[in-house]
């Protein structure tokens, strides 16, 4: 156990800083994974095989650990409306000479969980396909998406091409339970939002007349 920084350590050898070697041998021979005492949560102060202040401080280093990600959660930015959704999308793909089509993953607060680049186009189009847009919304178990891409030519005016593209996202999300809350066009220095320009489009999957 020297040597080594704390990110290649394996997890035997960062409980060992905490509660010793035998106590965390003892622990992973047990079957006990990081997974099952951070489940454990308070109970470790009970956990059985520690003494004291071992179970204290292997409780004090989960407490930290959740309190952490309540934080992270808590500043993670939310995509509430449109123009949350264009500081958020223009200084990834705004200014990219080819169209781009980004998605952000949001959980059910719409906070975002990720961003991801799906397709890179030409001046005049780029192609998107629902499968490649709602894998990794999946995959990051996402409640809801919001979409976008770009204008090379900055007119954000959105074309028959992007009307098309944005219902079959909108059907395809309403079969697997994920929303799609917005689509959004950027171009120099405008943008088109279509929840605000045909909100129907979205919550139907069928353009509104």
């Amino acid at each position: 156990m020297t040597g080594h920084a704390v990110g290649v350590k394996s997890d035997e050898d960062l409980l060992a800083q905490l509660v010793g070697e035998r106590a965390a041998r003892g622990l992973v021979t047990r079957g006990n994974t990081l997974w099952d005492l951070g489940k454990i949560g308070s109970g470790l102060t009970t956990l059985a095989g520690l003494r004291r202040p071992q179970r204290e401080r292997l409780a004090a280093a989960f407490e930290l650990a959740r309190r952490r990600l309540i934080l992270e959660s808590a500043s993670r930015e939310r995509l509430t409306d449109p123009a949350a959704v264009v500081r958020h999308f223009r200084p990834l793909i705004g200014d990219e000479p080819v169209e781009v089509f980004a998605v952000a993953y949001l959980d059910a607060r719409h906070a975002v969980l990720a961003t991801e680049r799906v397709s890179h186009g030409t001046l005049a189009q780029s192609l998107v396909h629902p499968r490649e847009v709602f894998q990794g919304a999946i995959l990051a178990r996402a409640a809801a998406i919001v979409v976008a891409h770009n204008h090379p030519s900055g007119d954000p005016e959105p074309s028959a091409e992007d009307h098309a593209v944005t219902r079959r996202l909108a059907e395809a999300g309403s079969l697997i339970g994920i929303t799609l809350l917005d689509h959004v066009v950027l171009g120099s220095g405008r943008h088109v939002s279509f929840r605000e320009r045909d909100a129907g489009l979205l919550w139907s999957g069928k353009e509104s007349t």
